[in-house]
């Protein structure tokens, strides 16, 4: 009888989840057909590389550089590339499909979680809702949704490369490969450096009782180390090169002479005033990471009013509930590792001037590192707690279908 009224309840929430997951997929479908202008900054700079030039002839966006007069996109350029044929077949602003092409790369990404998650010997229950999890659950939803932007388009970019690096290792047992797409997720976001640790530990055996087993796993281990290091090197090397063709510094990206003329916003104010890193940021990005609800913001005379909403972002932990399960993990050496890294990434951000501003219901920075805890997350045996993931899926898809319908609707 328990275990009937158990399964009734997950039926229930499974239709609920689906509708709402159907919603969120039809708004975003309707998104990248209608409301995609095409002004992506990476649109800009992947027809800039068919002409033959680093610099673009004007910003689409904001957070473009100035130097010596002209005009540079300051994100690293991988992204532009996986844009260049289309901007080649239609032109830039020509080119009107960035949300529906972060589409395909999300798809692709969910791809490969699924055979992530098999590998893993996840049920196949607990698999469906964690696909749907990470679909609409998370914060690549948000990141997809809003890819005709720069930011959003170069996040979703970024996962699948990080994703493929965890698949390469679980699923093809190969560290070279994992380092390949390493290198290519560093050419879209620079924090994805920090991977090769957590990869290497991960691909070491479970056990190892002897110390000559040790030193043969390590001679074993030295050749695919030197191969998957060559990608990640010469990432390394391009973006260096890149940086110095354009500001004359192998360290410069273009944050130094970032112009947005016209900005008064807070983001603008705290580059200029305090700088990209610092403590006085580390109060508001952590209570943001893991305390602050959604926001609406209500005006009027009686205070009646949908007027807008928090674009700072809501917690992860409030949008994302079922990234509470983490707390059941395997406590071994890979999730030392996992935890160190995302400890690192996740830290460099809390000092940083934006926790991802602009941005709705989500924290978008937590893509970053959001893969690793996944993997940590589903690893090993899953305790009786698990029960309560269909529940916390659906909490955080209809969250997210909530408040991305109502921001449709009022248009804030």
């Amino acid at each position: 009888m328990q275990r009937s009224s158990e399964d009734n309840r997950n039926r229930a929430l499974a239709v609920l989840a689906g509708l709402g997951g159907l919603a969120l997929l039809g708004l975003l479908i309707l998104r990248g057909v209608f409301r995609d202008p095409g002004l992506n900054s990476h649109g800009a700079l992947a027809d800039a590389f068919l002409h033959g030039r680093l610099w673009i002839e004007s910003c689409p966006e904001i957070d473009c550089a100035l130097f010596q007069g002209r005009t540079y996109v300051i994100f690293p350029p991988l992204p532009a590339l996986v844009a260049l044929p289309f901007v080649a077949v239609f032109g830039f602003p020509g080119f009107k499909g960035f949300v529906l092409l972060a589409l395909a790369l999300a798809a692709l990404s969910l791809w490969a979680w699924h055979r992530i998650l098999r590998a893993l010997d996840v049920e196949d229950p607990d698999a469906l809702w964690l696909i749907a999890a990470i679909a609409f659950a998370s914060p690549l939803f948000q990141v997809t949704l809003r890819s005709e932007g720069v930011w959003f388009y170069a996040q979703s970019v970024g996962f699948l490369m990080t994703t493929l690096s965890l698949w390469a290792v679980i699923c093809r047992r190969s560290l070279p490969l994992a380092g390949l797409f390493v290198a290519l997720a560093f050419l879209c976001r620079q924090m994805a450096i920090f991977y090769p640790v957590f990869l290497l530990v991960l691909a070491l055996p479970r056990h190892e009782g002897w110390r000559g087993e040790w030193r043969e796993t390590a001679r074993n281990l030295v050749r695919p180390v030197l191969l998957a290091g060559i990608p990640v090197a010469a990432a390394l090397v391009a973006y260096f090169a890149y940086n110095y063709a354009r500001f004359g510094s192998p360290t410069e990206t273009g944050y130094a002479f970032i112009h947005n003329p016209g900005s008064a916003g807070f983001i603008w104010r705290r580059i200029t005033e305090v700088g990209l890193f610092s403590r006085d940021y580390l109060l508001f990005n952590t209570l943001y990471l893991f305390l602050q609800g959604i926001h609406f913001e209500f005006g009027g005379p009686y205070l009646t009013q949908l007027t807008g909403i928090d674009r700072s972002g809501s917690a992860l932990l409030v949008m994302c509930p079922w990234l509470l399960l983490a707390f059941y993990a395997r406590l071994d050496r890979v999730f030392a590792a996992g935890a160190v890294v995302i400890a690192v990434i996740a830290g460099i951000t809390l000092l940083y001037h934006s926790n991802g501003a602009d941005q709705t219901a989500t924290q978008r920075y937590t893509l970053d590192w959001l893969p690793i805890l996944i993997v940590l997350l589903v690893r090993g045996e899953r305790p009786r707690a698990f029960a309560a993931l269909p529940l916390l899926v659906t909490w955080g898809i209809l969250a997210n279908a909530a408040v991305t319908l109502l921001t449709s609707l009022y248009k804030i």
